[in-house]
């Protein structure tokens, strides 16, 4: 998948049009929003939804696993959507290619599971993390009011609407980079977006297909 080396305060930070960034420093691959269980709380509610969507959302994290190799990822909130399901069962099954890398989950709104599931899938939970001077939680309207680090966060699940001719519009997700806070794409391909209100010295970043493009 194609990224774009994105240099922000001090730190290199590969933009990949998989929806996630890759921190070659660090040897890190930070992802947001996955809703792995989405599909199947839905269909369990009798909602028609693709059965498949959590294996090609899981299968596009392999293939930036083999691409970039890290040896942690973290979640920043929502990797689950509901209570344990199918779709959770099917993620123990593919976790387990990968037993070698550490998987961080800072907790989402979404992530309700019983605490024993998540360490039977060997995920370590927290409710915010800090690596180097980044400060990585779910929603950046939960930070300490005191906080100096830069915030990366998720849940708004950003988009920019881009319009063409005849009126003719289209959202698509995006890496918002604010003042004090940045935003990541939702991972999943099962979820709508956000239109933020930019702020003037804001740096965004679209996912087009399978480029990353700065607007």
């Amino acid at each position: 998948m194609e990224d774009v080396t994105f240099d922000f305060r001090g730190h290199s930070w590969k933009l990949s049009a998989g929806r996630a960034i890759y921190w070659e420093q660090e040897q890190l691959l930070i992802v947001a929003d996955l809703h792995v269980g989405k599909s199947a709380h839905f269909r369990k509610a009798g909602i028609a939804v693709p059965a498949n969507i959590v294996q090609e959302d899981l299968y596009r994290l392999q293939q930036l696993i083999t691409q970039y190799l890290p040896q942690r990822i973290i979640v920043v909130g929502d990797m689950f959507h509901s209570s344990a399901n199918n779709d959770v069962q099917y993620f123990r099954i593919w976790r387990q290619q990968f037993p070698h890398i550490i998987f961080d989950l800072v907790t989402g709104n979404h992530d309700i599971m019983e605490a024993a599931v998540y360490t039977s899938l060997d995920i370590r939970q927290h409710d915010s993390l800090e690596v180097q001077d980044i400060y990585f939680i779910h929603d950046a309207e939960d930070k300490p009011a005191t906080l100096n680090s830069y915030v990366l966060s998720g849940h708004i699940h950003p988009g920019v609407r881009l319009v063409g001719y005849g009126r003719q519009s289209l959202r698509l997700p995006c890496f918002y980079f604010g003042e004090a806070v940045a935003i990541l794409p939702a991972f999943s391909g099962f979820t709508g977006t956000y239109a933020l209100e930019r702020e003037a010295a804001a740096e965004v970043f679209v996912i087009a297909e399978k480029k990353v493009l700065r607007v």
